[in-house]
């Protein structure tokens, strides 16, 4: 087939990761997210018949997270779509994050049977006045609950899957209740905490609430190590993002391995360069507003990932990527030795234009 001889030359899986987002719709209103600051919200659930398009080329991905802007618990057809990325030829690992609204025993019998290899619960707080406070309609004890169906489910079963951690985004609203989510996850028994900054900055509520400086120390900084002991302590690993900015030569994200599909098919390098708005959404970058258009190479539904992939435009947008961690001599951050050697110049080539004003450049 076109999309076998296409990828001939490269590694078994030249993808690390596709971010397909299933829905954009969510049943809380969480302070934090992008949706606060854009007025024309487009609401829609990607078709399983669309989905399966994307799924015969899954043997050529390691990871399918099946997460954009919305819940995918949401979907109607969810336990359809991991079922159809489970079923190809060498399928990827899939998975999703979720606020584990309306999960109960049923959902999580279902998604244990499904195949469903990873999940991730988002927390607000490590105590419902914090937790809710902040994801607006969420309740608390309910998403414990979740977390406490899915795992007992999992032994019922006894399945070492789906892999479960929880998600905790970083905000100065919940930062007091960070030293108490080791004990919550041992509690859980999840064995793995995600902590992230805020990336997609729309509202000055959310610009006030990082926890992150872009330059110079931030103040969490002794509490997050301190997070960090105690979940060590407890036997639960911590993956933790920097809390101040220090110039990326490829972003976390890697657009040179990984790719986002937004709900109507379209590809971006990843989910923050594609929310579901009209045309432009509204970034707060270091403290400066502006307006970003909506990123895409092309169109899954209608498109071959070859023909996307080798484009010219997304070949130019990666080429700048490939040029910057050649630069920086593979390294993710800019060393001190390229950035301080007289006569070489003190940057890294330019990134592309949409990335310059995206948090994740600078390494958070």
């Amino acid at each position: 087939m076109v999309f076998e001889r296409f990828f001939q030359d490269f590694r078994a899986r030249p993808f690390s990761a596709w971010q397909i987002e299933i829905t954009t719709r969510c049943p809380l209103a969480c302070r934090m997210c992008v949706r606060q600051g854009i007025e024309q919200w487009q609401r829609a659930d990607m078709p399983l018949s669309d989905f399966g398009r994307l799924a015969v080329q899954f043997t050529h991905v390691e990871n399918v997270i099946l997460q954009g802007w919305g819940e995918p618990l949401l979907h109607p057809d969810l336990l359809g779509i991991i079922r159809a990325a489970k079923s190809v030829r060498r399928p990827p690992a899939v998975g999703f994050v979720t606020s584990g609204k309306g999960l109960n025993e049923a959902s999580c019998r279902e998604l244990v049977l499904s195949g469903l290899d990873f999940i991730g619960f988002s927390f607000a707080g490590a105590t419902a006045p914090v937790h809710e406070g902040i994801r607006v309609n969420s309740d608390f004890e309910e998403l414990v609950e979740g977390v406490k169906s899915l795992e007992a489910e999992k032994r019922r079963r006894r399945s070492e899957r789906p892999k479960i951690h929880l998600v905790f985004l970083m905000l100065k609203e919940n930062m007091r209740d960070l030293p108490l989510l080791p004990a919550l996850a041992r509690g859980l028994d999840v064995p793995q905490i995600v902590l992230i900054n805020l990336i997609q900055v729309t509202t000055e509520w959310q610009e006030a609430q990082k926890v992150f400086r872009c330059d110079g120390r931030s103040e969490f900084e002794e509490l997050l190590s301190d997070t960090v002991a105690r979940a060590r302590e407890r036997g639960v690993s911590v993956r933790r993002p920097l809390l101040t900015g220090c110039e990326a030569a490829v972003c976390e994200e890697d657009p040179l391995r990984n790719l986002y599909v937004s709900v109507h098919g379209e590809v971006a390098p990843c989910v923050f360069l594609h929310p579901p708005a009209a045309g432009t959404f509204p970034r707060i970058f270091c403290g400066k507003r502006s307006d970003t258009a909506l990123v895409s190479f092309g169109n899954l539904f209608r498109q071959q990932i070859g023909d996307i992939w080798n484009s010219g435009a997304y070949r130019e947008f990666r080429g700048r990527f490939e040029e910057r961690s050649s630069r920086a001599g593979g390294q993710p951050f800019m060393p001190e030795s390229v950035a301080e050697s007289p006569g070489r110049g003190s940057r890294l080539p330019e990134a592309p234009g949409p990335c310059r004003t995206c948090h994740k450049i600078l390494g958070l």
